[in-house]
Order: C-alpha cells, then sequence, then structure tokens
C-alpha cells in the first residue's frame, strides 16, 4: 500500500517527507543539472563559438559601433577598403582607394573590398544596416576561429588548453574590438590564418588528394585576402612535407595539385592587374608607399600617418596628377634613398619596430592612464607568448616549429615597413593557445609544489 501511494517504508514506519525538504531536494536536482549542462557547454565548440558571437554582436548593439559617419573627410568607414567598395558598388569599378575619382587600383587585395560591395550593394552604401552587417560578419569569422583554436591546441597540448584558449579568444574584450569596431580583414585573416595552419599540422595524417585540394584553395584565398599572410606559405609547405617524408609519405604529386590550385585562384586577380597597369603587379601594389610612411625624414619607427594621400592634401594632389604607379614607385624611390644615406639609422629604426610591433606603438588615450595599462597588456602577451612557444619547443610539442616559423616570418615586414597593434591580430589565436599552455604549465608546478 505504501509503495502504491509513493511513499518509503523503513522498519514500518511511513516517512513523509516535508515541504523544505523537498525543495531542497528540488533544488539540488536542478544544480546538479545546471553543472550537467554548464560541462556540455564549457567543453563544446559549437557553444563557444555561439556564446562568443552573441557577446560580440551585443557589443556592437550596445555601443552603437554601426554608427559610422560616411563623410569624404571622415575616413574610418573601412578606409581605403571601404572606399574601393563604394566605387564597386557605384558601378565604378575597383577604384579610388581615398575617396576623390583616382582610377583603377590595387591598393588592396580584391576579396574584402568586393565582400564590402556585395554588402553594400544590398544593404546601402555606407548605411548604417550595412555597417551592422560588415561588423556582424567580422564577428561571425572572430567567433569561428575559436574552432581551429581548439584543434590545434587539442592535438598541440590537451583538451584544458584547447579549453581555455578557445574561452579566451571568445571573452577577452580586446579580441573582440577588431571585428566590432574596424571595418577591415583583419577578423578573416586571423581565421584564414588559423585554419591554414590546423590544415599543415594534420596534412600528415591525411591522404588522397582532397587535403592538397584544401591546402592549395586556402592559400589562394589568405592571398586574395591579405599578402602578407604569404610569408607563411612556404614554411606551412615545407613544413607539412618534411612530416609526410618522415612517416614514409609521399608529397610531390599533392604539392602540384596544391600550386595548380593556388595559381588558379590569383591568376585572374594578376591578369587585371596586367591588362590594368600595363605591368605586373602581384596582387597589390602599395608596398612603395607602405615603405614611405615608416622611412623618410622625420622618421622615428612608428606609422608617419600624416604623410598618407587621406592625411595630407599635398600627397592627395600628388597622387591624383601623377597616378597610383607613378605615385607609388616616387614614394618607393624616396623611402630607399632615406634607407641607403644610413643603414644603422634604418637598423634602429627597424629595432623600434619591432619593439612597436610585439609591445605596442606609443599611444595617447584619456585617461591617460590607460595607455600605459593596455601597453603593458599588449607586452605581457607578447611575453607569455614567446615563453609558452619556447616551452613548446623544449618539451618537443608536435607543431611546436611551425608555430616557430609562423612567428619568426609573418612579422618580419612590418620591422622594415612600420609596425599598429593591428597586424598582431593575424597571429593572435596562436598567441591565445600558447599563453595558456604557458599558465597552465605554471598551474602543473604550483600543485607540485604544494603537494610536496
Amino acid at each position: 500500500m505504501n509503495d502504491m501511494l509513493g511513499c518509503p517504508n523503513h522498519g514500518g514506519r511511513l516517512q513523509i517527507e516535508s515541504p523544505m525538504e523537498t525543495a531542497l531536494a528540488n533544488r539540488t536536482h536542478a544544480r546538479d543539472a545546471l553543472f550537467r549542462m554548464w560541462g556540455r557547454i564549457r567543453n563544446s565548440p559549437f557553444w563557444i563559438v555561439t556564446i562568443a558571437l552573441a557577446l560580440r554582436v551585443g557589443w556592437i548593439i550596445l555601443g552603437h559601433a554601426y554608427r559610422f559617419k560616411p563623410s569624404d573627410d571622415n575616413f574610418s568607414f573601412g578606409w581605403e577598403m571601404g572606399r574601393i567598395a563604394a566605387s564597386l558598388a557605384s558601378g565604378h569599378g575597383f577604384a579610388s582607394p581615398f575617396g576623390p575619382p583616382t582610377g583603377p587600383t590595387a591598393w588592396e587585395p580584391p576579396l574584402y573590398p568586393y565582400l564590402t560591395a556585395g554588402v553594400f550593394l544590398s544593404f546601402g552604401i555606407y548605411s548604417k544596416a550595412s555597417a551592422f552587417v560588415l561588423l556582424v560578419l567580422n564577428s561571425f569569422f572572430s567567433a569561428l576561429t575559436c574552432v581551429p583554436i581548439f584543434l590545434i591546441a587539442k592535438r598541440m597540448f590537451s583538451e584544458k588548453v584547447a579549453v581555455g584558449a578557445a574561452w579566451a579568444w571568445a571573452l577577452l574584450p580586446n579580441v573582440m574590438f577588431w571585428c566590432t569596431r574596424a571595418v577591415w580583414e583583419t577578423s578573416l585573416s586571423a581565421l584564414l590564418l588559423a585554419t591554414v595552419f590546423w590544415l599543415a599540422l594534420t596534412l600528415e595524417d591525411r591522404d588522397g588528394w582532397l587535403p592538397w585540394l584544401e591546402f592549395g584553395l586556402l592559400w589562394g584565398i589568405i592571398a586574395l585576402n591579405g599578402t602578407s599572410l604569404l610569408s607563411f606559405l612556404p614554411a606551412a609547405g615545407l613544413w607539412a612535407w618534411y612530416r609526410r617524408a618522415k612517416a614514409g609519405k609521399r608529397s610531390f604529386a599533392g604539392v602540384v595539385l596544391a600550386s595548380i590550385i593556388f595559381f588558379s585562384c590569383i591568376t585572374p586577380w594578376l591578369v587585371r592587374n596586367y591588362r590594368t597597369f600595363g605591368k605586373f603587379i602581384f596582387i597589390r601594389d602599395n608596398f612603395g608607399a607602405e615603405l614611405r610612411l615608416g622611412n623618410g625624414n622625420g622618421a622615428d619607427g612608428t606609422l608617419m600617418l600624416y604623410l598618407d594621400p587621406p592625411h595630407d592634401s599635398y600627397a592627395m594632389r600628388q597622387f591624383q596628377t601623377m597616378g597610383e604607379v607613378n605615385y607609388i614607385a616616387m614614394r618607393k624611390q624616396q623611402a630607399l634613398a632615406y634607407i641607403k644615406a644610413d643603414y644603422g639609422r634604418f637598423a634602429v629604426l627597424s629595432m623600434k619596430r619591432f619593439v612597436c610591433f610585439w609591445a605596442g606603438p606609443p599611444r595617447v588615450t584619456d585617461p591617460a592612464w590607460l595607455g600605459p595599462v593596455k601597453d603593458s597588456l599588449f607586452l605581457a602577451s607578447s611575453l607569455l607568448m614567446f615563453w609558452g612557444l619556447a616551452r613548446a619547443l623544449r618539451q618537443r610539442r608536435t607543431g611546436a616549429w611551425l608555430l616557430f616559423w609562423l612567428v619568426l616570418f609573418y612579422p618580419a615586414i612590418y620591422y622594415f615597413v612600420y609596425a599598429i597593434p593591428r597586424y598582431r591580430h593575424s597571429i593572435e589565436p596562436e598567441m591565445a593557445f600558447l599563453c595558456v599552455f604557458l599558465l597552465t604549465e605554471a598551474g602543473k608546478k604550483s600543485s607540485v609544489v604544494r603537494r610536496k
């Protein structure tokens, strides 16, 4: 009878729970269910990406980050990317990187301007709706980067490091800044580089044509999005070849296939540049102008932005009068003359740019104390990354040398031109899991010390 009533009978006595005991039991069950659910969410790349995206979109909405001023004298909406996209959306072609009509351009790689132009065509040129959509797209790229971070860190280190690194990328404000404030290819570059790093890391385990096709296609997309990342291509390809050779696997046919796919991706743009300018231009042509922004009278190792055409009316008139190709050639000649005049001075400037890349350039902030705080955090993350990389090399972790070549080759060009914080963001996914790896190792040591 007691069983039928649902009341337990212990020792012949009827046990009836009080309302307080029932409430406590329900609360315990709810807490346990919450912990189980959090355990699933915490270790799930899907949920990490979802939460990362929600935070970024929330930041855009609450911070009104989509409210850009589209006036010609305000260069903050996409900068050159936005101006070229506006030209495309207006039917004037890939042209006019600084606003005023200046003719066809190869100042920027084509992928992100065409993406921006597509948004402009759908939601309006320089409209708030377009700004919102572009920032959400950037946020999606940024959130999706949690996946390769998780996969790389799990393969190289442990699931604990993978989870910590992915959550760090999802939650840190300095990571969210670039995708919610800058209409640029920055977040897409970070995603593409992390993805191709993962692909290079796993090529030794995969057989068939597909991985090589993916490798060539991904590098082709990277070339059309951000040419500076191509400095890592030889190292990634040779490292994958070496690892496969060590495992007794052949790679020559795969390398040929990847190369064909890569050049098939970039050749149409190279042909366009040759037909447009009458000379060979590899993706973009602005290196000479960028070299002058870091080297010349008044150079101190930082970006001399006041010399850029959008910020200097005289330079803009020169650009319009001479044309893009001749203007860039002039700027390159000026920079090279300055460098050749005193190689020692150039070496000192390059060392300053090395410091700027890893410690952050001097900045003016309001309040004044905020600048040193940001610089300290920027430098601290670089130091932790170098320390983590050294430890990974010492422990002979799989892929540690691939990380070494990335850290060595990718930033090198910026030591000779100029360095701004945005340039480091492309390799910050790799920095994230190296920092978490180091902190995890430190946690292990402290636990051992406490047990002793």
